[in-house]
């Protein structure tokens, strides 16, 4: 699959929960709800840089797949991430979440499980 390309998020479904269920502070639920990010991906072969754009906070994430990588959460909390490829999706276990991200049709979407919580993140590319 190709990830690569600017994606803007057009729909998210139980952000709150999910946000909740990873310990993230109040405030950062608070504005969090508000925004639809655009996420730039780069893919070179295993390489990838991924790039969270809000008006409040860009993060940028490099990652090879198989490979464990340093990643920083929404509120500045860091946590270890491996990502690898399963039959054309991009799946991340950390301790606390597996989020799963594939390509269907036109949109990418991404479902993030934590605990008895799922997120659901669509996108389309622009």
């Amino acid at each position: 699959m190709d990830f690569s390309g600017t994606w803007k998020v057009y729909s998210e479904d139980n952000l709150e929960g999910f946000l909740k269920v990873v310990g993230a502070p109040e405030m950062v639920i608070k504005m969090r709800k508000n925004i639809k990010p655009v996420v730039v991906i780069e893919q070179n072969g295993t390489d990838f840089t991924y790039t969270t754009k809000t008006p409040i906070y860009t993060k940028v994430h490099s990652f090879s797949l198989g490979k464990e990588s340093e990643m920083t959460a929404a509120d500045g909390r860091r946590f270890k991430c491996t990502v690898r490829e399963e039959n054309g999706k991009l799946i991340a276990e950390t301790e606390k979440f597996t989020s799963v991200r594939e390509i269907q049709g036109d949109d990418m979407v991404e479902t993030i499980t934590a605990g008895p919580e799922t997120f659901i993140s669509r996108s389309k590319r622009v």
